[in-house]
């Protein structure tokens, strides 16, 4: 379930309420869901019950907003895909989301590869557009028309987008720069803060340079998938119970008995973070292109490198270090269920940088 998608099953709720009569409120033309910002609160949270007390008749104040929210409460966890509830003060819900939903974004992300993201997100919307003469403000508007183009919006004549220029040609820049760094030098800053334009920062193989974290962690993704590849290990996005046929081994397997196996999928924090940033993707595109912002992409892609490293070092992708005829652990549904998310971070780190125009290397 994405972020949109439970945004809309939370509104469902309300309408649902007020119209059995449980809830006197107006009902909102939208609902927002965002991430918690801490772990164990959740995989997304929402204020909607301290909205919705806000503008109640004869509201009370905060403990109106707790009597929503328990009302809200009691039919979320009803909703297909959603295992919990929780309520923080002074109204907030906490929702998790069933371990199939996870999976399920998983298959998704993996079933659209580059395109993951796309969609009518903006139809029937218009975004007003010009062309740009300076050298940044042209980058911008022609990787806005792409983002307009990929949400299902439509550019219409208007003003170029109101960015901060530079004092080189775009000819310079691909000399000094090279075209990867120059597009991201470009688009990565706000429109109104000035871009570092500085070699020795943008070409830097360093963790101290974003593009640098964000391709590597594309090449890392690839690299698991080589590795799993020469070790036979197919990506699943859910752990399987029981005996299942793997058609790269071209065998019947029985499930590990090793408990770490019998967990539901992506129950680790560091998996929960970043699925949460694939859910975002397409809501980040929508964002970008509506607001003509390529730096909010630039952003995203930053943040699901730095959550997909995160969850790369906490939680092994490939089996190593146990017994075998090999000398390694043989592959788990945990293994598989990994290199699935892995796949899917990688895809969806591809499919962002050629929205930018910024190649994704294989090797880095």
């Amino acid at each position: 379930m994405t972020p949109a998608q439970l945004s809309r099953t939370v509104l469902h709720t309300v309408r649902r309420a007020v119209e059995d009569d449980e809830l006197c409120v107006a009902v909102p033309e939208r609902v927002k869901v965002r991430t918690p910002p801490r772990p164990g609160c959740g995989d997304y949270a929402t204020n909607v019950a301290l909205l919705l007390a806000r503008g109640a008749r004869g509201a009370r104040g905060e403990g109106d907003a707790l009597v929503i929210a328990e009302v809200l409460r009691r039919r979320l966890v009803r909703a297909p895909g959603i295992a919990r509830v929780d309520i923080a003060d002074p109204g907030f819900l906490n929702i998790t989301l069933e371990g199939t939903s996870h999976a399920q974004l998983v298959r998704a992300v993996l079933s659209q590869g580059l395109r993951y993201g796309h969609g009518d997100a903006l139809a029937g919307v218009s975004v007003p557009l010009g062309a740009g003469d300076e050298v940044r403000a042209a980058l911008v508007a022609h990787v806005v028309r792409g983002l307009v183009d990929a949400t299902g919006g439509v550019v219409v004549p208007g003003d170029g987008p109101v960015v901060r220029g530079v004092p080189v040609s775009g000819r310079d820049l691909l000399t000094r720069l090279g075209p990867d760094a120059a597009r991201w030098a470009l688009l990565r800053p706000a429109g109104h803060d000035l871009p570092d334009l500085d070699p020795a920062h943008l070409l830097s193989q360093r963790e101290d340079n974003a593009l640098f974290r964000v391709q590597y962690a594309h090449a890392r993704t690839r690299a698991l998938m080589r590795n799993a590849s020469q070790l036979g290990i197919t990506p699943e996005p859910e752990p399987q119970s029981g005996a299942y046929d793997d058609p790269a081994l071209g065998v019947t397997v029985q499930s590990d008995p090793d408990p770490e196996s019998a967990t539901s999928a992506y129950g680790h924090p560091a998996e929960a973070a970043l699925l949460a940033l694939l859910a975002d993707h397409p809501r980040t595109l929508e964002a970008a292109a509506r607001h003509r912002a390529p730096d909010r992409l630039a952003r995203h892609l930053v943040a699901t490198a730095d959550a997909f490293f995160r969850f790369h070092d906490d939680c092994p992708v490939l089996p190593s270090g146990e017994s075998g005829e090999s000398g390694q652990r043989k592959p788990s549904a945990v293994h598989r269920s990994r290199l699935a998310l892995a796949d899917a971070a990688g895809a969806v780190l591809a499919g962002g940088l050629h929205l930018l125009g910024i190649s994704a290397p294989e090797h880095l």
